[in-house]
């Protein structure tokens, strides 16, 4: 009599030493990490800015307020009337946005042209283009302000000897006391400084084009125009747009080169809209108006950067 035997049972599969992935809850130790970064964010921009959307409502100045220690009235939207009606903030507006298009305009083109060169440079070359542009870089924006100032000088100003010396009628002439030469000193001054950003940040992204595409359309019969504009472009566009983005916030904000540059007589026809606010705001004790205008400026700098950011995210998704 045979005996049957049961067959083995199967292997037990190993127990697993780490437990089950499970959705991950709120994380008290990373909010209390946050904690302090959130203090000091909220101490020394969140204060400042509820203390300027709380002058912009009210009749806030210096002389009336101030030094006599009076509480101020609250005005509702009087303030904002004010500016929206007011020519000269429209000029204003409309010259800094006519400054930011021609800077964003070189800069971004140097900047182009910079990077396509250093992609091409040998070690060597490349390696003396990139310390050139990080010396131009890491200049602080005062000191290149005071540079350039002394090279327009009137009467001490390379500029104007170098133009003389070569048969150009330069002598003595004043590059900071009119308003149109004033912006052609600062709109290179400005380039000249916010190039190397631009350069630096494509050269790198221009490294990560497949060289294996390029080849392939070059293969095709594509020329350098054509490989720029169908291959090169489509695979930094994310990167140029960022960056495009950073410097139109940037150029919108230029107020060092302008203040430090400029002469005192020359002031009301070279402000641009930082230094306007400062000016009318801090040197003459205007405050809620001054205030009424930075939170006008801040809305549309908010409103560029959210459809730009928008549309950015759509052609991702495409």
């Amino acid at each position: 009599m045979s005996v049957s035997t049961a067959p083995p049972a199967p292997p037990r599969a190993p127990r697993r030493k780490r437990r089950e992935t499970r959705d991950r809850g709120v994380s008290w130790s990373a909010l209390a990490l946050l904690i302090p970064a959130v203090v000091v964010l909220g101490v020394f921009v969140g204060y400042p800015l509820v203390r300027m959307l709380t002058f912009s409502f009210q009749d806030f100045s210096r002389q009336n307020n101030l030094f006599s220690g009076k509480a101020p009235n609250w005005v509702g939207i009087d303030q904002y009337r004010k500016v929206l009606t007011d020519g000269e903030f429209w000029a204003l507006m409309g010259r800094s946005f006519a400054l930011m298009i021609v800077l964003v305009t070189l800069t971004m083109t140097l900047g182009m042209l910079i990077a396509l060169l250093m992609n091409r440079l040998g070690k060597w070359m490349k390696l003396l283009v990139s310390v050139g542009l990080l010396l131009a870089w890491a200049m602080p924006a005062l000191t290149s302000t005071v540079i350039f100032q002394w090279m327009f000088d009137t009467s001490y100003g390379v500029v104007n000897y170098v133009l003389t010396q070569i048969g150009l009628d330069f002598d003595r002439y004043a590059w900071l006391s009119q308003p149109l030469t004033f912006f052609m000193v600062v709109v290179f001054l400005v380039t000249w400084q916010s190039v190397p950003f631009v350069a630096f940040t494509l050269f790198a992204a221009l490294t990560q084009v497949p060289g294996e595409v390029l080849e392939a359309a070059e293969l095709d019969g594509a020329g350098r125009v054509q490989r720029f504009r169908q291959v090169i472009v489509p695979f930094i566009r994310p990167v140029i747009a960022v960056v495009l983005m950073l410097q139109v916030i940037w150029d919108l904000r230029v107020f060092t080169q302008v203040y430090a540059l400029r002469q005192s007589s020359a002031a009301a026809n070279t402000d641009v809209i930082g230094t306007y606010i400062y000016r009318y705001g801090v040197a003459q004790g205007n405050y809620s108006e001054a205030s009424a205008i930075a939170v006008i400026f801040a809305l549309i700098m908010l409103g560029l950067a959210f459809f730009y950011i928008r549309s950015l995210l759509r052609n991702e998704d495409v």
